[in-house]
């Protein structure tokens, strides 16, 4: 397998150049774009639709399906990037792993981790069976009846069903009793990113928040990869999207170093270099491990206030081999601003007024198609204490106004 460290970076669009292939150019690869194109990395941005928000910024495009082997295959052979950083699940990751063995490219972290994490199945026997983490009852289901049948047989009510393949809280449902099973099934079908017919279906866990531990692979002082640790970030869900979060989220100094234990043994067990987001169900003193993203999060969009490097800037100095400053700067939070409209080309008012709001700023990501609850733009906003960031995070946002272009 190739393994890049590079001590020297050279010029983009020149034969020194470092070229990073991203798969999936939406808000979060735009800023790991941004990212390492301050640090003079040649970059390609891939998406499955043209004009995605990472395409704009980079320094050139294609669109494909990236979970078509063939198409895949054929851009890597014709780009020869030194690194393949998948910043989305849909993809063709078997075609992943055949690069890696070749040594055509690394994948970032590893073509492994890319095909774990894209599977529900694959990461929670991984967490649960092989590694022994604390996680919620579960079982997988491939048919309706076998749906029912793994809730009547020891998941019980209230209880959650999600596809295998898909991310964030796509086609996630809460059941509260057996009239809600059928719909839940069909509308798992309907949502996941690859049309497989099986679900995971997990017992509610009793927790009092969640968390994404943000966790960072990178070069330490000694050469060799070591752990770093971003400050707790809490967040806001709703239907499985999130809406809003802050940093630093309190906890008990045994959660923490419990959530930290576990994303610690998660993430060495996926190896390479780069920030994991590792999100955690919390209890008091006890933790159990929820999911895990090989990549930057959308709850630590939070970060672009909060630390002194973002976790776009952590992960694009990881995956190259660089020194890694995960520290806390000031306490922060972060608001959604929604399409608010289904049309092409929208515009945004009230960003005059979003800014005038205390240690604001607003990150508008560009997205050609809006959707009444599309993800269109981000407010973060800092302050002394998580309450007032998170209430000036949300002022700011509710300050923008999607129109009719």
């Amino acid at each position: 397998m190739t393994n890049h460290c590079f001590r020297r970076l050279g010029t983009p669009l020149s034969p020194s150049a470092v070229k990073v292939m991203l798969l999936g150019a939406g808000e979060l690869g735009k800023e790991v774009v941004i990212a390492l194109q301050r640090l003079g990395v040649e970059v390609i941005a891939v998406d499955r639709y043209a004009d995605a928000p990472g395409m704009q910024v980079a320094h050139r495009s294609h669109v494909i399906s990236m979970t078509d082997p063939v198409a895949l295959r054929a851009l890597i052979e014709a780009e020869r990037p030194h690194l393949v950083v998948p910043e989305i699940e849909a993809i063709a990751t078997a075609v992943l792993i055949e690069i890696e063995r070749e040594g055509l490219a690394e994948v970032i972290p590893t073509a492994r981790a890319a095909q774990l994490t894209m599977n529900r199945e694959g990461i929670r026997r991984l967490a649960a069976e092989e590694l022994g983490l604390p996680t919620s009852a579960y079982a997988f289901a491939s048919s309706l009846s076998e749906l029912q049948a793994a809730i009547d047989g020891g998941i019980g009510y209230p209880c959650f069903v999600k596809p295998v393949m898909s991310s964030s809280g796509k086609g996630q449902s809460l059941l509260r009793g057996a009239p809600d099973v059928a719909n839940a099934w069909e509308f798992a079908l309907q949502s996941g990113r690859v049309k497989e017919a099986r679900v995971i279906v997990e017992a509610f866990v009793p927790f009092e928040y969640e968390i994404t531990q943000l966790t960072v692979r990178a070069l330490g002082l000694s050469g060799a990869i070591e752990t770093f640790f971003c400050e707790p970030i809490g967040h806001v869900q709703v239907a499985g999207d999130y809406v809003e979060s802050w940093q630093p989220q309190p906890m008990s100094s045994i959660a923490l170093e419990r959530g930290r234990e576990i994303a610690a043994r998660i993430t060495e067990a996926l190896g390479g270099r780069g920030i994991f987001g590792v999100e955690l169900f919390v209890k008091g003193d006890d933790v159990w491990f929820s999911e895990v993203s090989p990549r930057p999060h959308d709850t630590g969009l939070v970060t672009l206030a909060s630390q002194r490097q973002s976790e776009f800037e952590l992960h694009a100095r990881a995956i190259l081999g660089l020194p890694v400053d995960p520290d806390l700067r000031r306490p922060a939070a972060s608001a959604v601003i929604y399409g608010g409209v289904d049309a092409r080309g929208i515009a945004f008012e009230g960003l005059s007024d979003a800014l005038a709001v205390p240690e604001s700023d607003v990150r508008l990501f560009g997205k050609p198609e809006s959707f009444k609850k599309r993800r269109m733009g981000v407010a973060v906003a800092s302050a002394d204490d998580i309450n007032e960031a998170r209430r000036r995070a949300k002022l700011a946002a509710s300050r923008v106004r999607p129109v009719l272009g």
